[in-house]
């Protein structure tokens, strides 16, 4: 059992490293995936890895915890309107701007866990490649999780993994048998590059983007901290770009750095000056 010093101890710990806010009742997340970690560390039980994680523990250790408690889950084409939108609207005019400007487009998936969304956008890409007129899409995916930008990186995936939105026939042409399941080509996954990115952190002074995917992560944070993320991503947006949030996901109360485009567009937010551009199209 985790004691109430112990859960106050680690509930503090994950928000500190991860801005995972874990909230009253949830010990039994606790009790369910840290157990491995304290075995894999060498410690007898939960109660010696929280020892361990009071006195001076590594930033390996700390790592390894706060992943533990990361949730990574994902499917292919999650939720379908995004990327409707997506294709409909976001990619042909970035695509017309970004030629203009001689650069590629530039597109971040957020919290991308173990590769499904950027993914889907890849195979989107590869089959928009003439309505794009010649525009490289570059696709930037990060997470915190080390063990799920590996999963994501090798492009494997299992038979209930590929059954859970998978179009039959973006399967049979993008992936091939493999003894865990499915390999994905590797014409899709070499237009996703992937980056170890923990969303507290400043994000690269270079970064710009025309499109930005962060859904059903900002759940798990606190309002101060959604707050943060998301006024720092509206500062990457290039003009006339977008950011997608979860379907329920809503900035009111929280941030006016964006706005939320109406009408049938996914969970598609904007800039304020930028929304009259996107209702337009939605």
């Amino acid at each position: 059992m985790i004691s109430p010093d112990d859960y106050t101890f680690i509930s503090d710990l994950l928000k500190k490293q991860s801005g995972l806010a874990l909230g009253p009742g949830k010990e039994y997340l606790l009790e369910s995936r840290l157990p491995s970690v304290a075995v894999t560390y060498g410690h007898e039980d939960i109660g010696a890895l929280m020892t361990a994680l009071r006195a001076m523990p590594s930033k390996q250790l700390v790592k390894h915890v706060c992943d533990a408690m990361t949730t990574n889950e994902t499917m292919f084409f999650r939720d379908g309107k995004p990327f409707v939108t997506l294709e409909k609207e976001l990619l042909p005019a970035a695509a017309k701007r970004a030629k203009a400007l001689g650069r590629p487009v530039r597109l971040w998936c957020a919290a991308s866990s173990t590769g499904q969304e950027p993914y889907t956008i890849a195979m989107i890409v590869a089959q928009m490649e003439a309505q794009l007129g010649g525009a490289r899409v570059d696709i930037t995916a990060t997470d915190y999780s080390s063990a799920a930008l590996a999963r994501a990186k090798a492009g494997v995936y299992n038979q209930f993994e590929v059954q859970r939105g998978l179009p039959v026939q973006l399967l049979m042409k993008h992936f091939k048998p493999h003894p865990e399941g499915f390999e994905l080509s590797a014409d899709i996954r070499n237009r996703v590059t992937y980056q170890e990115i923990n969303l507290l952190d400043p994000f690269p002074v270079s970064w710009q983007f025309d499109i930005i995917f962060c859904r059903n992560v900002l759940i798990y944070f606190d309002v101060p901290t959604k707050k943060d993320i998301i006024d720092r991503m509206a500062r990457l947006l290039t003009p006339g770009g977008g950011l997608f949030l979860g379907g329920t996901e809503s900035t009111l109360g929280i941030t006016e750095s964006v706005v939320r485009v109406t009408g049938n567009a996914g969970g598609l937010f904007c800039k304020p000056g930028d929304v009259q551009h996107h209702l337009a199209a939605a």
